[in-house]
């Protein structure tokens, strides 16, 4: 393949590194040293493969100097970008992210939280022969499903959620033209109007400045009673506190929450054992071919690296994501 041979500081796995080193363009691949900032990169690299928990959470706040310099283009593990310090995002180089790899995966984790509450599987588990009564358990067909973002994520739980009968509304920041949702979801312009119809509430929404505390105490008071929220998305996007004092005054029925702020969250936090609230730590995006799927869209990309044709999945500066 003609173009780019480019070196590639490879912060994201062996997998991904083996994969990228056969690539026809050739590639120098280098791996991220341990103990070393992410950050910080030797010099000639072009292109940096990085993703969260490889301690960019002690970013400094401010660019440090010489911080871009030589890059062309940054893959992030991650579809969301928060994880990141903002000045990542602020100059020349490119950013795509992983956005739709582990869309089926999350979309599997919502649905089988769904079930969970509606069968509640928990609470009819047999431990003994005292345990054994009979109890007449939920069901989905006919219950609203409300989707907060209408991403490759959103646009996933929907596939899935038609074969068990559900009614799917959904909101999206970007707002409606008039064919994104196809018949079968029903676009709504304000989260409002949604969370006050679902019996269930996914929030797959990405995480920024308009975005923080979304789900607070003025939104939770518009909930359909009984209502029960599913957030694989961020920890930020909820106020936790207001969440807790809706499911304690009984408006919220439960949560499912796979994200939380901060994670984890501290020993003693009611969260941990509170009857309503199920807490997963944030791997509703894992599957077994996960980082196979991440390593082929890497590929595709650094194909169009090479050609010098358009990459996919370019993050949106302004919008964040």
């Amino acid at each position: 393949m003609a173009g780019r041979s480019p070196v590639v500081l490879n912060q994201i796995g062996a997998l991904v590194g083996e994969r990228i080193a056969a690539h026809p363009s050739r590639p120098t691949v280098l791996r991220h040293e341990d103990g070393r900032p992410p950050w910080d990169i030797p010099d000639g690299v072009e292109v940096l493969l990085t993703r969260p928990l490889v301690g960019w959470d002690a970013a400094p706040a401010a660019r440090p100097a010489g911080w871009g310099r030589g890059l062309r283009w940054i893959q992030s593990a991650s579809t969301g970008m928060d994880v990141y310090p903002s000045w990542l995002l602020d100059g020349a180089p490119l950013v795509t992210c992983a956005r739709g790899v582990s869309a089926v995966p999350i979309a599997e984790y919502v649905l089988a939280a769904v079930l969970a509450f509606e069968k509640r599987l928990d609470a009819v588990r047999l431990r003994g022969p005292e345990d054994w009564r009979r109890e007449t358990l939920g069901g989905l067909s006919g219950r609203r499903l409300g989707l907060a973002g209408f991403g490759a994520i959103g646009q996933a739980v929907a596939e899935r959620a038609r074969a068990f009968g559900l009614s799917i509304g959904a909101v999206r920041r970007s707002g409606w033209t008039g064919s994104e949702t196809g018949p079968e979801v029903e676009p709504f312009d304000r989260l409002e109007d949604l969370i006050a119809v679902s019996d269930h509430l996914v929030l797959a929404l990405p995480l920024t400045a308009a975005t923080r505390g979304v789900v607070g105490a003025d939104l939770l008071a518009r909930a359909k009673p009984g209502l029960h929220l599913v957030n694989v998305a961020r920890g930020a996007l909820v106020d936790q506190e207001a969440l807790l004092a809706a499911i304690e005054a009984g408006r919220i029925a439960g949560a499912t929450l796979d994200v939380t702020e901060p994670e984890p969250l501290p020993a003693g936090h009611p969260f941990y054992r509170h009857p309503a609230i199920r807490l997963t730590p944030h791997l509703s995006w894992s599957a077994p071919d996960v980082e196979s799927r991440l390593a082929e869209r890497i590929l595709a990309n650094l194909d169009a690296y090479a050609r010098g044709a358009p990459l996919r999945d370019v993050v949106n500066v302004q919008a964040g994501y």
